[in-house]
């Protein structure tokens, strides 16, 4: 290697979980291939820092444009800002390489190191690009994907993608040679209901009213675990109550990949990294992508899942109390197709993510350009 032991390589990655997991599990392996790692970061970021015990963390400003003029105006000041205190750091720092995750806060520490002609990866985690990769790809060395195929890359780039998968914890990596969990013929039939980093209240709203609508034989068969938002929980309870339905709610679920294993079935956004975490842990999922993006990122990322049988899409039309109880209803009485989604779902996943893109960032920094 080029530049040995001592090569230090910035990871560039803000704003929310979905960008700083992938991060985290790519830092995790780069450090067991020796390298330096340290993280540029925004302030929302920071609330991450337990994941990245050991690593040295620097905030800098980070913006977009907000509403009005004034809110555009204040983006690009903290844009320009953020440039400068990250052109500043690199100096100092020498890195051998810049890893951007995506999102505004990945801009001005990838950008910098473009303009100090550091080699720079952009890592993009839906099946669409997003607005700060696609103005980072032109000069980023490599583009790294997370579904074999993305959106909205001119051809001139889409030349230099390579297709790494999206990295998830090592928790849930296991995940990947444990085989999908029996239900026993009265055993319970074990859901997983997630909805991002803050809950969904149409998950909450939706789920407990259809598996309460389930007649009884099957409700005494249903084992729930729910994310919700803090102010969903004295309603949600109520309705699992009243029914008879056995359940547990967390405004967070700390243990992700024992849920995971446990569970059957997954109700859940269609996020990059839920994507990435249901499929590598092998397990169906019904998936409720979230519909404000302009560009249907979610809807991309779970439409790619369920063109291959491995999941099921429901948009927020219509996911209504009524189909979702008919789909669940359908799952008791063919338990088979669950199972053989299970297949299909793991078919997707990419265990091996970090390891990949660790191959294409040592690859770089030793010079290697094929």
């Amino acid at each position: 290697m080029k530049n040995d032991r001592k090569s230090l390589i910035i990871l560039s990655a803000g704003g929310t979980g979905g960008h700083m997991t992938p991060a985290q599990a790519l830092a995790r392996d780069l450090l067991s291939r020796g390298f330096q790692v340290e993280i540029l970061t925004d302030a929302r970021g920071m609330k991450y820092a337990p994941m990245f015990e050991g690593i040295s963390m620097h905030v800098i400003k980070a913006g977009t444009a907000g509403k009005g003029l004034a809110g555009k105006i204040g983006g690009a000041v903290h844009l320009a800002v953020g440039v400068m205190q990250a052109i500043a750091f690199m100096v100092k720092r020498k890195p051998a390489l810049v890893i951007g995750f995506g999102g505004y806060p990945s801009v001005p520490g990838v950008y910098a190191a473009q303009k100090l002609k550091v080699p720079t990866i952009i890592h993009e985690q839906n099946a669409i690009i997003g607005k700060a990769n696609a103005f980072l790809a032109t000069k980023a060395e490599r583009i790294a994907i997370s579904m074999p195929q993305v959106q909205g890359l001119p051809e001139s780039d889409l030349m230099r993608t390579v297709y790494t998968g999206n990295p998830v914890r090592p928790a849930i990596t296991a995940l990947y040679t444990e085989p999908y969990p029996t239900r026993q013929e009265n055993g319970k039939l074990r859901i997983l209901v997630v909805g991002g980093s803050l809950g969904a209240t149409i998950l909450s709203k939706i789920v407990p009213e259809a598996l309460a609508d389930l007649p009884s034989e099957y409700r005494g068969k249903l084992s729930v675990v729910q994310q919700c938002r803090e102010s969903d929980l004295e309603t949600t309870q109520s309705v699992y109550d009243n029914a008879g339905i056995e359940v547990e709610l967390y405004t967070f679920i700390d243990d992700m990949a024992a849920e995971l294993k446990r569970a059957h079935l997954v109700i859940s956004r269609a996020g990059a990294s839920s994507v990435a975490e249901v499929t590598t842990a092998g397990r169906p999922a019904i998936f409720v992508p979230y519909p404000h993006h302009k560009d249907q990122q979610q809807k991309m990322n779970a439409d790619a899942i369920a063109d291959r049988g491995g999941a099921w899409v429901m948009t927020e039309d219509g996911f209504t109390v009524e189909n979702l109880r008919n789909r669940i209803e359908l799952f008791f009485q063919n338990p088979e197709i669950l199972f053989r989604a299970a297949e299909k779902s793991s078919a997707c996943g990419k265990p091996d993510s970090a390891r990949k893109l660790g191959n294409l960032a040592t690859a770089l920094v030793s010079g290697w350009k094929d």
